[in-house]
């Protein structure tokens, strides 16, 4: 099938685009969206260490509901602009959080959760989800993450909507 293993010493720039490699190989030809979240959430939970949680919320109606993922069984139903999830959804803008418990209205899925990002998926300028990452280390994630995750949403978001 497919083996996308990254390299253990691979800087992040290097591993964010082996993953945006990875997922475009791994969606180029399938047209289900909800085959292509899932696949995506299982390579993602495969490339970047420190998750405990990796996954797609869709825009259902003025909500979000929980789509494929990787982790512990999560939220179903997150109403736009609450949480992390809903602050990036209602905001459209990537959410890069390094202390959740610190996040107005954060919405506590997994308590081992310390930290999240949270991109937003557009196309054509309509929001259709949101990529959510969680990890249990605080300040997990940085501004290569963000900058590799939104390249990733970028060129798959037309596959998964």
């Amino acid at each position: 099938m497919y083996d996308f293993a990254p390299t253990d010493a691979a800087d992040k720039a290097t591993l964010y685009a082996d993953l945006l490699s990875a997922a475009e190989a791994l969606t180029r030809d399938e047209p289900d969206a909800v085959a292509n979240m899932a696949n995506l959430s299982a390579l993602i939970w495969q490339y970047l260490p420190d998750l405990n949680w990796a996954g797609f919320y869709r825009l259902v109606g003025d909500e979000l509901v929980l789509g494929p993922f990787q982790g512990k069984p999560a939220c179903i139903r997150i109403p736009m602009g609450r949480g992390v999830c809903g602050a990036a959804a209602a905001s459209r803008e990537t959410q890069l959080v390094e202390d959740v418990h610190a996040f107005p209205g954060h919405i506590a899925c997994d308590a081992a959760s310390a930290s999240e990002i949270v991109v937003p998926v557009l196309v054509e300028g309509r929001l259709i989800a949101v990529l959510d990452l969680d990890s249990p280390r605080p300040a997990r994630f940085d501004s290569v993450d963000a900058r590799g995750l939104e390249a990733l949403v970028a060129a798959i978001a037309a596959r998964i909507g």
